[in-house]
């Protein structure tokens, strides 16, 4: 793999950002300089890289994921035809040890030799679909609202409880959960009729919807991750990144436990997945059957809903695969590859 020349490490803030530029880790190409978090910021930047020698053919371009503090200005290298890459600040701070100064200089050098390092970590950065990035935002302000509603339903319940009652509070609270409720569905119309303007999104979308225990939501989150991986038809890279991947914890002849997954990964879309699970247990017989063989077995329930919701992500993998609809009988040739088999 050819390397690259110079490294750019970018640190990040509202109002601000610091540019460092690395020939090697130990050579500095163009030492930090401040810019404003601005259109007029971002093309100063440029001016100054390309001033200093430094192209788009020879660089590349580190910044970590800080949401929309950095979102414009990796949307404004990437049109520019920059090679920018989005990383996550956990992966950076893990790479040096916390020794010396803490601040945004030392942050963007890092940052920058870091990309000299780590290079074939790196993924290069590419705008979702704009259909994708407002079905994320819509599905973020659902995720919201949801919880509010159960805050609401649950004050109404305590309210209940007690012996003095307020009729008031406890309308004022009823009047709060029909809003959510009507703004809730929606939310979920207007992400139907988003999906519908993109014909390759909406096929993608119907396809998932035969998979059983996958809803809209759920769906919804798959289209959406599916951009975000590299191997996006491989269920073992979905399961690792969703945080259901049973994992080894074994060292010598003193730790020996059972695999486990991880226990973190997207929540929202970890909670859709076990719900999914909890569905097909309960009304699909061949993952019920499953389900209660493993059980009888000695088996912890949760271990086989994890199972069950990692059987899922390999069906719908193969749908994404094929692009063709979920077959209910259909058998494999290979039966070890299914756990409901």
């Amino acid at each position: 793999m050819e390397r690259t020349t110079y490294s750019v490490g970018i640190d990040l803030a509202a109002a601000t950002f610091v540019a460092t530029v690395l020939e090697s880790p130990e050579t500095v190409k163009l030492a930090h300089k401040d810019f404003d978090n601005t259109a007029a910021g971002m093309a100063e930047m440029v001016t100054w890289l390309e001033a200093g020698g430094v192209g788009k053919d020879n660089t590349k371009i580190c910044m970590e994921a800080t949401g929309v503090y950095g979102e414009a200005l990796a949307y404004f290298l990437a049109a520019a035809g920059w090679w920018v890459a989005v990383h996550a600040p956990l992966d950076v701070k893990r790479a040096f040890y916390p020794t010396g100064h803490k601040n945004d200089p030392v942050d963007s050098r890092q940052i920058a030799e870091y990309v000299l390092r780590f290079e074939d970590r790196l993924r290069r950065f590419e705008p979702k679909k704009p259909v994708l990035e407002q079905v994320q935002a819509l599905l973020a302000t659902r995720e919201q609202f949801v919880r509010q509603k159960t805050a609401n339903l649950n004050a109404i319940k305590a309210l209940k409880r007690k012996v003095i009652r307020t009729p008031m509070a406890e309308d004022l609270f009823q009047k709060n959960v029909q809003q959510l409720s009507a703004q809730i569905t929606q939310l979920e119309q207007e992400i139907e009729r988003l999906f519908r303007q993109d014909p390759d999104l909406h096929q993608s979308l119907l396809l998932l919807l035969t998979v059983p225990g996958v809803g809209l939501l759920l769906a919804s989150h798959c289209l959406i991750t599916f951009e975000k991986l590299d191997q996006p038809y491989n269920p073992k890279v979905w399961a690792a990144y969703l945080g259901i991947a049973p994992l080894q914890k074994r060292s010598g002849t003193s730790v020996f436990k059972p695999d486990s997954s991880r226990h973190f990964g997207p929540s929202t879309m970890r909670k859709l997945l076990h719900l999914g699970a909890r569905s097909v247990r309960t009304h699909k017989p061949v993952f019920r059957h499953y389900f209660e063989r493993k059980v009888a077995e000695g088996k912890p329930k949760k271990l086989v809903l994890n199972n069950i919701a990692n059987d899922l992500v390999r069906i719908i993998c193969a749908v994404l695969r094929s692009q063709t609809p979920y077959i209910p009988n259909y058998r494999s040739v290979h039966p070890a590859v299914s756990v409901s088999s």
